[in-house]
């Protein structure tokens, strides 16, 4: 199937999923995983319609971004180390990454270079899975205090990478987990924090994710096809 194809099936299928939910469509954002895919690729995804693309790995995504001249918007995703944050300065609209504080106070740096504000998602390892970052939930609340007092960030929501589990409904309580984190940090009404986004969800598990919360789904294999 194209490009194109998949993209309409997966957006139809989160309407589903918000319809389940009693949720408005409207409130759901695909974001393409778009990492090891070439630009014609990211080409032919936003002749589709589709808008917000995910980058993984910074080398890979500074490659192919200049190549890349459709009206888009660029997350970065993955794990970010402070001293590869310059080479992201103004061409991602968000980062949703962000484990702790010194990589705040970097990207706080950078774009205060541009005298811009960025939007942040502070990531949770919901599975406290020595393989993957994020932050425990334990320090979550604190983190969120401090990042939302740097004047070049504005915290946005929360993101999470769940264990990976074949049955999608085994993955739903960790997808509760972080929406219910998110509310507690609303009623904690932080200064400068807005929990308006979720992501959370991926190509096998996004209408559970969906159906408790999601904002952003992170889909790349269900539209590109497998990873070349």
């Amino acid at each position: 199937m194209s490009i194109q194809t998949n993209i309409e099936q997966i957006l139809s299928r989160i309407a589903a999923a918000c319809v389940r939910s009693g949720r408005d469509p409207a409130e759901v954002r695909l974001v393409a995983v778009s990492k090891t895919k070439p630009a014609a690729m990211i080409h032919e995804a936003a002749a589709a319609g589709q808008r917000i693309f995910g980058e993984n790995y910074v080398q890979e995504f500074v490659d192919k971004a200049d190549r890349v001249t459709d009206p888009i918007e660029w997350h970065f995703i993955g794990s970010l180390q402070s001293n590869k944050v310059k080479y992201l300065r103004g061409k991602v609209a968000m980062i949703h990454s962000l484990d702790r504080f010194s990589l705040a106070e970097e990207i706080n740096r950078q774009w205060g270079i541009l005298d811009q504000k960025l939007d942040v998602l502070l990531e949770v390892n919901l599975g406290e899975e020595d393989s993957k970052a994020g932050t425990d939930e334990a320090a979550l609340f604190q983190l969120a205090s401090r990042v939302a007092g740097l004047p070049h960030l504005r915290v946005r929501g929360l993101m999470a990478l769940p264990p990976w589990l074949d049955d999608p409904e085994e993955v739903r309580p960790y997808f509760r987990r972080l929406r219910e984190l998110s509310e507690e940090i609303n009623r904690r009404q932080i200064p400068g924090v807005d929990m308006r986004e979720l992501s959370m969800g991926m190509s096998h598990d996004f209408e559970v994710a969906v159906e408790e919360g999601a904002t952003l789904v992170r889909v790349g294999t269900a539209i590109f096809g497998e990873r070349g």
